[in-house]
């Protein structure tokens, strides 16, 4: 055998800790960001992240993922599609291990919170 087949360890990073392999771990709070980009608003064909309405996002060492979100509106009843979409989305996350998804009225979501692509799109100025 030759040694570069016998040795399936990638090279320690310099300090001496062992490299992670790139699927362990919990993902990043950037990571849960862009799947998020992936939940569209049906109505306004928007992600919610550049819609404002992705409040907060924690992740804990054991990949457990809080997103604290809101709707466009009290009463919108697209609330359900949101946390099942944001649920399958995460699942597919190397190192989610669950999603609490929390709809969240305060602070109301208004324009201003929307990304400045998301203001072009829907002629917000």
């Amino acid at each position: 055998m030759n040694e570069a087949a016998t040795d399936a360890h990638a090279p320690e990073p310099r300090g001496g800790e062992p490299a992670a392999p790139a699927s362990e771990g919990a993902p990043s709070t950037e990571q849960v960001y862009d799947a998020l980009k992936n939940v569209y608003d049906p109505e306004l064909g928007i992600n919610i992240v550049d819609l404002g309405l992705v409040y907060d996002v924690d992740v804990s060492d054991g990949g457990d993922v809080h997103i604290e979100y809101t709707l466009t509106t009290m009463g919108c009843p697209i609330g359900p599609l949101i946390e099942q979409q944001m649920q399958a989305l995460l699942a597919n996350v190397p190192g989610v291990s669950s999603v609490q998804a929390e709809m969240v009225l305060r602070p109301t979501w208004s324009p201003e919170m929307m990304s400045e692509e998301a203001k072009a799109a829907l002629g917000y100025f």
